[in-house]
């Protein structure tokens, strides 16, 4: 039965859904418009296509998002969907402040001063170039990008550049970076190290809230575990249906754990390869080893991809695959363990750096693997969350027995603070739901 006999369009859904957004953004009152979107349900597209009618309707409009390559690729998209629009883009006066291809855009005007590019339709730059603007008109619109992942006293500093805001993000990945300690903040009517988000509902709770109920990024597979896992209070279906996405290799199984890992993956869209339970150091020699494993195999065995992309089989690139770990350490000690089987390409880097970006089949190595505790950082429910949700075909996950048992061993022991809103599912709560599905697709790893 396909998504649409159940009565399910996703292409319907997520148009209706844009529509409402695009109508609270044009024609609504409220000065903010708050939108909550799953991992790769369009976040980019939907910033893209109401900055155009923004600009379409004659709203001069500024654009907040968090990085620079965030920000890049913006302009990007924003000159590709309408290369006749006059773009600003505003950055730092560091030595390389923005991607060179920039320069080839003849619509794109570049500066490191905000006057430069006044009367531009649109100008873009990062939250922390926006808080130096000084002595400008102010905005009519703006529109923030990933505004989970802005602290609010960031929101705070270039609040006053602009009337009303169109707010998009994903509430369910990792929360802003802080370098200070935010436990002195917490319960605060003002807790700067929260999200842009979250403090601005918290105090104008009336503002429309939307959301956008379809991920186009994960495969039927995936999705109903990282919707119930990390969304349980704004559930989302994926874009496809089982069978219109397929992993398939040319080249056929050696029975190695790894081998069998992979054919799992191809088969069910998950793999837990499960090594035996040990307390090891945080870079895991056999656990790194075991990676390198599958990501040498994935591209020995001639791993190929179909789905409503492309019906002919695409071959799978180590530019398709992508390794996510919980720490800097262990990602470089990936790095060296995939450099001694000669392979380069994949993107290896934390949750963090991994954040937002999209690949055909991904390789993670668990937080909790043989660790012999389950401390706040590893049980962050963002942090999972994006290690889970960052593939379109199938992830592998490689960990050590006994996770299940530590967390059972390891209630939560952070204390309860007053005035804080508790966030829900908690890192202890998503990690059993993802481990339980994981265990009905266990390889057991024999050497």
């Amino acid at each position: 039965m396909t998504v649409a006999e159940r009565g399910f369009d996703p292409g319907a859904a997520a148009a209706e859904a844009t529509g409402r957004i695009l109508h609270d953004t044009l024609h609504g009152q409220a000065r903010g418009v708050v939108v909550d979107s799953p991992p790769g349900a369009g976040k980019s597209t939907l910033v893209v296509r109401a900055a155009l009618e923004l600009a379409d309707a004659g709203r001069p409009l500024m654009v907040v998002a968090q990085t620079n390559a965030q920000v890049d690729d913006l302009v990007v998209r924003l000159a590709e969907k309408e290369p006749d629009l006059p773009v600003g883009r505003l950055h730092s006066s560091d030595a390389d402040p923005y991607d060179k291809s920039l320069d080839d855009l003849p619509n794109v005007r570049k500066s490191s001063k905000a006057g430069d590019l006044a009367g531009l339709d649109v100008v873009l730059s990062t939250a922390a170039k926006w808080a130096h603007v000084k002595d400008v008109e102010p905005w009519g619109h703006a529109i923030v990008d990933e505004a989970y992942q802005m602290r609010s006293d960031a929101l705070l500093a270039v609040a006053g550049l602009f009337e009303r805001a169109l707010f998009v993000g994903d509430p369910g990945q990792l929360d802003p970076f802080a370098i200070a300690d935010s436990g002195q903040w917490a319960g605060l009517s003002y807790d700067p190290s929260a999200s842009a988000v979250t403090t601005l509902l918290a105090h104008n709770p009336e503002l429309p809230q939307h959301r956008l109920p379809v991920s186009w990024r994960l495969p039927a597979s995936a999705a109903p575990l990282v919707s119930d896992a990390f969304y349980p209070y704004t559930p989302f279906r994926s874009g496809t249906d089982h069978g219109d996405r397929r992993l398939s290799f040319g080249v056929p199984s050696d029975g190695s754990a790894p081998d069998r890992a992979l054919d799992e993956a191809a088969e069910a869209g998950w793999a837990l390869l499960e090594l035996p339970a040990r307390h090891t150091p945080r870079t895991d020699p056999e656990a790194v080893r075991a990676v390198a494993q599958v990501v040498r195999r994935l591209l020995d065995r001639g791993g190929a991809a179909t789905s409503e992309r492309s019906p002919d089989p695409v071959p799978l690139t180590a530019a398709r695959i992508a390794v996510g770990t919980a720490h800097r350490d262990q990602a470089a000690a990936v790095r060296a363990a995939l450099a001694e089987l000669g392979v380069t390409g994949v993107a290896v880097d934390t949750a963090n750096r991994l954040q937002g970006r999209e690949f055909d089949v991904t390789v993670v190595l668990h937080p909790l693997s043989g660790r012999p505790d389950a401390t706040a950082f590893h049980l962050e429910t963002g942090r999972l969350c994006v290690l889970a949700s960052r593939h379109r075909h199938a992830c592998i996950v490689v960990c050590r027995a006994g996770v299940t048992d530590l967390l059972d061993e390891h209630p939560s022991t952070e204390p309860v603070q007053l005035g804080v809103t508790v966030k829900f599912p908690d890192g202890w709560e998503a990690n059993h739901a993802v481990l339980t599905h994981l265990g009905e697709h266990r390889v057991v790893w024999r050497p």
